[in-house]
């Protein structure tokens, strides 16, 4: 096939959807990228513009900006609306986009259980505008609370429960501590912020449930030195504006709070509903597409399906996790193996994910980090996760950015953009 031949389009600007179109820079193919927004966003980081630590703008990139030099490759901003396999199309209203192989990497939603209507009282971290109002209600609290003479009411404004304690949990947990505990000291005049009361919620018997438990024991550690409460084996019974009721130690508790953040549950893109109805797609029970050994969908060689949005497996047949260098490492697989194909070249081997651990930050000089052959906490932990997560910043100006505002942080404990937007729930 000629350049001209073979169309590659690809769903979704995140990093496995990236990084296809990235490998396929000197493949005789020509790339469409399909992405309701304009910007590559690195989603780990997101807690950090949640607590004033960082701006969106430095864990964004332009997706046009990072593909300017890529002249095999278009970028459109615009969302799926459907799918025409007979076709091979891709719909986007009432444009088609028509492709030879299809790349779908439309990752994931927040996930509430069932239980939709705790959405508006408690945002996830999926978004640059869930961070920013996650951001305005955690900085909007103090306010209120200065402004409040009520003992009791203060006190609610206070208290910020966070649900679920994986990494994105206890990394904003530590972070809202540092928050009260350092850079708000002195800048209020009738309320001490260090008094504010942080609630970390996880279901399972401990935090951090991927890692060895001796991790899980340290992270908890870290987490209570900073004045964290952790509640482990606890259950989420209902989030109202000015509470949440919870199940702990077989007690239903009623806990006064105006700031619940959610990072207990995600499900998959509903672009795999769209993609079951349209080529019969098997889904898993959370409504990740199931795929084969090659990422593609059975019955379809030409579609893969990457991120969060697959159901793949490691070869045991344990699933793969819902991380960042899953995706990267599945996007360059599809890569390889569409440019294979195009060339003749024998197949490729089954996608195998090579895990090279795990890590997670609590605080200042404080995160664990899970090699499998090698398990560490503490400082050195936490200077492997800054370096892991700078390198993983999609553009060197973000790269440099980023570390001097860290830098900065660490030297003043400040958090610069600590700005309050958008109107504050009532």
């Amino acid at each position: 096939m000629t350049k001209a031949d073979h169309r590659v389009v690809i769903v979704g600007g995140g990093f496995g959807g990236l990084y296809a179109a990235q490998s396929l820079k000197r493949a005789p193919v020509e790339v469409t990228l399909i992405d309701k927004r304009n910007f590559h966003l690195f989603q780990p980081l997101l807690y950090q513009v949640a607590t004033g630590a960082l701006s969106p703008a430095n864990i964004a990139a332009p997706l046009r900006a990072v593909l300017k030099r890529q002249h095999n490759c278009r970028v459109l901003m615009a969302e799926v609306t459907g799918l025409d396999f007979e076709g091979k199309n891709v719909l986007i209203g009432n444009e088609r986009i028509p492709f030879d192989s299809l790349i779908l990497a439309a990752g994931s939603r927040n996930y509430y259980f069932g239980q939709s209507e705790w959405e508006r009282h408690a945002p996830g971290l999926k978004s640059v505008e869930e961070a920013t109002d996650i951001r305005s209600r955690i900085l909007g609290a103090f306010e209120r609370a200065e402004l409040c003479g009520a003992p009791d009411l203060r006190q609610q404004f206070l208290t910020f429960v966070v649900v679920g304690g994986g990494p994105t949990g206890v990394e904003m947990s530590g972070a809202i501590s540092e928050l009260a505990h350092h850079t708000l000291r002195r800048n209020f005049r009738s309320l001490d912020p260090a008094t504010a009361r942080i609630l970390l919620v996880e279901g399972q018997n401990r935090i951090l449930p991927p890692f060895p438990e001796k991790l899980s024991q340290r992270a908890q550690s870290a987490l209570n030195k900073m004045g964290v409460e952790v509640w482990t084996s606890s259950k989420l019974l209902d989030i109202q504006p000015d509470h949440v009721r919870i199940e702990h130690n077989n007690v239903e508790v009623r806990v006064a709070t105006s700031t619940v953040i959610w990072a207990a549950g995600v499900r998959p893109s509903l672009l795999g509903k769209s993609l079951a109805e349209a080529c019969g797609a098997v889904l898993d029970k959370s409504g990740r597409v199931v795929v084969q050994k090659d990422l593609s969908v059975s019955g379809h060689d030409n579609i893969f399906v990457i991120g969060d949005l697959a159901a793949a497996t490691h070869p045991d047949g344990t699933s793969l996790p819902g991380l960042a260098p899953v995706a990267m490492q599945q996007g360059k697989y599809v890569a390889n193996l569409i440019r294979r194909r195009i060339e003749g070249r024998a197949p490729a081997e089954p996608f195998r994910y090579w895990d090279k651990g795990n890590m997670a930050t609590i605080g200042r000089n404080a995160a664990v980090v899970d090699l499998y052959w090698l398990c560490f906490s503490g400082r050195l932990a936490w200077f492997t996760w800054l370096f892991i997560h700078i390198m993983y910043l999609v553009q060197f100006q973000n790269r440099l950015l980023v570390l001097m505002q860290w830098f900065w942080n660490y030297v003043t404990r400040n958090r610069a953009a600590r700005l309050i937007t958008g109107k504050l729930p009532e």
